[in-house]
């Protein structure tokens, strides 16, 4: 990894946050944060204290989204909700008010709304909507090349140039393809294939069946960089989580890639980090 680039911010964060998970930090805090990630495969909300620390988290494997679009409005809220409330609970407060959410890169037109309503419907004050990469960067803090967000249905990417977005783009393909050709191959249902696919010890010998799946994605990456310069590339999303995902899409593209600990968690931490105590 390049000097330009030093995790030890983003990895603190994660870290931090997969331990609050479990163990919830119940210390009062004058104000709190939450970043509702709705993701294809898995719903995410992270909740950050006054001084912007982790201190409670929850997801959910839920089905309401497909390809970056919510397709199930009330099963979303309800999830939302109720994860909401367990939050609540765990931390000891009457009630999170603010929450900040994201969508896929240059969705903007085709969301209508959907994921500030769904935060909203959920009993959350919306402060803040950025496009899902934009948001993984507020914790990587790259100040160029790539960030990749590879999620369950689709792969969005944002170019950075001196710190700011110069291009966005999202493409369908992520992590439900990756389900779909091992169903194929293994004569197992989709479900089933999403279970196989999570178990790490499966990895290895699943990463031949979905080699075609991740070359699509390492050529929807290489289009997308054309004509800008990008010399190193960030995965985030939980798809990125499969074990040595980052090596055949640097092969692939010949740029060199990285990931952080649990790209999973990145983007959801990150919406939070953009969530004000302002209704917008």
């Amino acid at each position: 990894m390049s000097e330009s680039l030093n995790f030890e911010y983003c990895e603190k964060m994660v870290s931090d946050f997969e331990n609050v998970i479990d163990h919830p930090i119940k210390e009062k805090s004058s104000v709190y944060y939450t970043g509702v990630d709705l993701g294809t495969a898995c719903v995410v909300l992270a909740v950050l204290d006054e001084n912007r620390r982790p201190v409670a988290g929850a997801y959910r494997y839920a089905d309401v989204v497909r390809d970056g679009m919510v397709v199930d409005y009330i099963g979303a809220v309800q999830i939302v909700r109720e994860l909401k409330q367990q939050l609540e609970e765990k931390l000891g407060v009457e009630e999170l008010i603010w929450a900040a959410g994201a969508i896929p890169p240059g969705t903007d037109s085709l969301d209508g709304g959907a994921v500030k309503n769904v935060i909203q419907g959920a009993g959350f004050e919306c402060t803040n909507m950025l496009d899902e990469a934009n948001a993984a960067n507020q914790l990587l803090q790259m100040k160029d090349g790539a960030v990749v967000d590879i999620g369950g249905g689709t792969t969005g990417i944002s170019i950075l140039s001196d710190g700011e977005v110069a291009y966005v783009a999202d493409e369908p393909t992520g992590g439900t393809h990756f389900s779909l050709v091992i169903a194929g191959a293994y004569g197992k249902t989709f479900e089933e294939a999403e279970l196989y696919k999570r178990d790490e010890k499966n990895h290895k010998e699943l990463m031949p069946v979905i080699k075609p799946v991740l070359d699509k994605v390492s050529s929807i990456i290489s289009n997308h960089v054309k004509g800008h310069k990008v010399d190193e590339v960030v995965l985030v999303g939980g798809t990125c989580c499969f074990t040595g995902i980052e090596d055949v899409i640097e092969k692939r593209t010949g740029i060199p890639t990285h990931k952080p600990r649990n790209p999973m968690f990145v983007t959801p931490l990150g919406i939070a980090l953009s969530c004000t105590a302002e209704e917008m």
